[in-house]
């Protein structure tokens, strides 16, 4: 029998026939489309961008720029503002956690590499690879344009305690210094052989250091332009300066080079007093700690927390993508940036990592923390801003 019931199933096409016995339960169906089975299979464990939302963790996004970001400053006076630049020629002013504002800064034919606000917050300078600074005020007024030698400006310094600007650029082995109030150029800072690619006031604003290509260490009197020491040589640099800061005592300046060396110069005499042991690759940022006891050197291999007065490191730490660009929060904690599009907070005391900041895609070009020290400011080469809360580590 069961041979005949099998030869009708056939005969039926194969059709299958259900009575109420063979119901076990009865799910009611929503009005949802389902999948037809020729559609692909979703995969859930993809990384694709439009599938799973990246973690961002900023506060606020600033997304005016249609290009890379190189420069971004906070103004020391005024809690929300900040100004950024890039490679779409333009700068602009905007503010914390305010969307409705923003102040586009045009004049520029060129990327604007770096910028700057004066020590009071009034103003506002940006240099450009087409050779000019650029002047404004806070609202985006364009006050006056500053020409230097040929070659796109590298970076620009204004003075601590006036409106005295200088600047260094791609193709020329001079500073340039101009008086902000009248437009007028005051003097350059001749003797390096090769471009200048870093530099800055003492914090005293009584002298200027400058680090160039040529391997060598400038220390200049602003007044009367002169060479003051030269510093070159074993037991210094054996490549180019990619890095200068300057302790808040404007007695010792830290460099580091292409060759991944790092030295302690003291200012007045012009001689090494400290050596720190070479990285593997370029450094590519230094800076000391408010207090002046530590310092933080940062490389495409690794960042190394200097002890300076008993001259060690109190810790290393690898970097898988280096340290781009960093700034000190307070007495403890250190932000870094790097090309994996992550801001690491670190206790400098422990060298531990004590908070990562997602939200960018593409590499930290620059780091700046806002006036009352409650947000920090980066820019990356993925055409945005973020802003991060860091007031727990400040």
């Amino acid at each position: 029998m069961s041979d005949s019931h099998a030869h009708d199933d056939e005969e039926d096409n194969n059709n299958v026939f259900l009575d109420d016995s063979d119901i076990i339960h009865e799910v009611a169906l929503d009005d949802e489309v389902l999948p037809e089975a020729s559609d692909p299979i979703r995969d859930f464990n993809s990384d694709s961008d439009s599938e799973i939302e990246e973690v961002d963790d900023s506060d606020h996004i600033f997304t005016g720029h249609t290009g890379e970001l190189y420069a971004a400053s906070c103004s020391p006076t005024d809690m929300t503002l900040v100004a950024t630049g890039g490679g779409d020629d333009k700068g602009f002013l905007w503010q914390i956690n305010n969307g409705d504002w923003a102040s586009e800064l045009n004049g520029h034919s060129d990327s604007v590499s770096s910028l700057g606000f004066s020590h009071d917050g009034k103003f506002l300078a940006t240099g450009s690879f087409d050779g000019t600074v650029k002047v404004w005020d806070v609202a985006g007024n364009l006050k006056g344009t500053l020409d230097g030698p040929e070659g796109g400006v590298q970076w620009l310094r204004w003075h601590p305690r006036g409106n005295i600007l200088i600047a260094g650029f791609d193709d020329s082995s001079t500073v340039w210094m101009w008086n902000t109030d009248n437009f007028a150029f005051l003097m350059s800072f001749n003797g390096h052989a090769s471009s200048v690619t870093c530099g800055d006031f003492t914090p005293d604003g009584r002298i200027i250091c400058t680090g160039s290509d040529d391997a060598t260490l400038r220390i200049w009197n602003p007044k009367s332009g002169e060479s003051i020491h030269v510093v070159r040589g074993h037991p210094y640099h054996t490549e180019g300066i990619t890095c200068l800061a300057i302790n808040s005592t404007s007695t010792i300046a830290l460099t580091g080079s292409q060759d991944g060396s790092v030295h302690f110069v003291n200012i007045t005499t012009g001689r090494v007093v400290s050596t720190v042991p070479s990285h593997s690759s370029s450094i590519e940022c230094v800076g000391f700690a408010p207090s002046g006891t530590w310092a933080l050197i940062g490389g495409m291999d690794k960042m190394t927390i200097w002890d300076i007065e008993n001259s060690l490191a109190r810790s290393t730490c690898d970097h898988e993508y280096g340290v781009t660009c960093l700034t000190w929060l307070g007495a403890s904690y250190v932000a870094t940036g790097s090309m994996d599009g992550a801001v690491r907070l670190w206790d400098s005391r422990s060298g531990e990592c004590v908070k990562m900041f997602r939200g960018h895609s593409e590499g930290i070009q620059t780091l700046s923390l806002s006036a009352n020290r409650e947000y920090l400011v980066s820019a990356s080469l993925d055409h945005t801003a973020r802003v991060f809360e860091v007031k727990d580590f400040c």
